[in-house]
């Protein structure tokens, strides 16, 4: 698709003015036929469609890179790492534990009433299509930004509900200050709003947050980002193709 629109665009631009300039071209048939004054005039067409031919030279030039730079991103995560409780409460570092895989990342909390799930929903069902030679190569990481209320039983639970296998999928949860310095990282934004108490006094709140799915490639590099509950998964699946071949 994103070919496509490369070449829509880089053929509009060609054609949109191309018809005038033929007519101008055309005239050149009968150059010899003209006064000096008219000749004068040609010659400076002739200029202007020699000049226009440089510029859809070099317009092509630009969006043949552009459409052949496949990923917008190139973002090393690996400078930094991160502390985290994994769904069975063991430390591990991030993105250390996605080390030489291709990963699916996003970042959610269990108490999300919409888009959370169907973001998780989106990773499972890219898992289910993926080719069978590429299952072992990608990995699924879940991070909460929500870690009050996100411990690694309530991870758990949240991934067996969903028959999420712990071969593929790693769900993180972590103190503040890690947490903070991960959604820095990956520019995700996340606002509590719509807070209650509960009969017992426990705090409810909904949060207002970034709906994103991260692909990052085997060296620790961010390449992509998708919006996580309406993702196109079969572009999405193209372009982990892409980086395992």
């Amino acid at each position: 698709m994103r070919y496509i629109f490369c070449i829509h665009n880089l053929f509009y631009i060609i054609f949109r003015r191309s018809y005038y300039y033929l007519i101008l071209f055309l005239t050149d048939t009968n150059f010899h036929k003209l006064n000096y004054a008219n000749q004068k005039i040609i010659s400076n067409m002739k200029t202007q469609i020699k000049t226009f031919q440089f510029i859809v030279i070099l317009f092509f030039m630009i969006f043949y890179v552009g459409c052949n730079n496949r990923f917008p991103l190139e973002q090393d995560i690996t400078k930094t790492q991160n502390s985290f409780l994994n769904q069975d409460s063991i430390k591990v570092n991030f993105p250390e534990i996605i080390k030489n895989k291709i990963t699916l990342m996003t970042m959610i909390y269990t108490h999300c009433p919409d888009i959370c799930p169907m973001t998780t929903h989106n990773m499972s069902l890219v898992e289910q299509k993926l080719p069978d030679n590429l299952k072992d190569k990608v990995r699924f990481v879940v991070i909460s930004f929500d870690p009050k209320r996100d411990s690694p039983s309530v991870f758990k639970e949240y991934a067996e509900i969903r028959d999420l296998s712990f071969k593929t999928w790693t769900f993180l949860t972590g103190d503040e200050q890690n947490t903070k310095e991960v959604m820095l990282k990956f520019n995700i934004v996340a606002i509590p709003a719509d807070s209650t108490y509960y009969d017992d006094g426990t705090l409810s709140y909904n949060v207002i947050h970034t709906d994103r799915i991260s692909l990052i490639d085997q060296e620790g590099k961010l390449r992509a980002n998708y919006k996580g509950s309406t993702a196109d998964l079969n572009m999405l699946i193209e372009d982990i193709k892409y980086l395992a071949d």
